[in-house]
């Protein structure tokens, strides 16, 4: 059995599991048996920027982590309708320029399994990665917006959450309808690394640097060409 958020210490350390253990960097339709700790960062990338790739960078090191994904959205359904949003493979291409190809990898996986929202995305690569640990991560901006999200409670009762720090949304965040109805699984900072390792509902808020850079600023200040896909500033990536 897991160990729960409460009550029950974890090691800093996952007790190996048996082989055989797949750990392949391509990310396969229909799942594989690699069993590691992975990080599923969603969004639209649109574009992919530094922003993205330092959650990324710090959930590997706070968190334990053995991969994190780029799950670039085939429509994010709060933003339907959008005239700037690009195309899917323009916004992959500035995800892959974040990522390594082996413990950051950029996939556009949500679009071959054919699910548009968050708790759908997790039910599937639940069952077609069985041995995988799965690890949400957002932004605080998006732990503000969550009660919006399709059967958002379901989600937290499936998955494990990482929440990131954003400019100007913590406060917001923390004691808005999610954060209110979460509080009682929090745990603290310092255990984080053990968050794959426990069952859900569980979650963390990781206090740290803060990373102003958005896709709308870049947007806004024409560092990305919608059309063409291309960053016209260094501030992108």
């Amino acid at each position: 059995m897991q160990p729960t958020a409460q009550g029950v210490q974890v090691q800093q350390q996952a007790a190996p599991l048996t082989e055989p253990c797949l750990h392949g960097t391509v990310i396969p339709t229909w799942g594989d048996n690699r069993c590691l700790r992975i990080g599923l960062l969603g969004g639209s990338f649109n574009p992919g920027h530094k922003g993205h790739q330092a959650i990324a960078q710090r959930a590997l090191a706070v968190l334990g982590l053995d991969q994190v994904w780029l799950m670039v959205s085939p429509g994010n359904p709060l933003k339907d309708g959008r005239s700037d949003m690009a195309a899917l493979p323009v916004r992959l291409a500035t995800a892959r320029q974040l990522a390594d190809g082996r413990r950051i990898i950029a996939t556009d996986i949500e679009s071959r399994i054919g699910t548009r929202y968050t708790v759908d995305t997790v039910r599937v690569l639940q069952m077609r990665f069985p041995r995988a640990r799965f690890v949400w991560l957002m932004g605080a901006d998006g732990l503000a917006t969550l009660p919006r999200w399709k059967n958002w409670r379901q989600l937290v009762h499936s998955v494990a959450v990482a929440v990131f720090p954003r400019p100007g949304q913590n406060v917001r965040a923390l004691h808005g309808l999610a954060g209110r109805y979460l509080a009682r699984w929090r745990v603290p900072a310092w255990r984080a690394h053990a968050l794959a390792e426990l069952s859900p509902p569980v979650w963390a808020f990781l206090p740290g640097a803060q990373n102003s850079i958005s896709a709308t600023a870049i947007r806004q200040q024409g560092g990305f060409n919608v059309a063409a896909g291309q960053p016209h500033t260094p501030d992108m990536l």
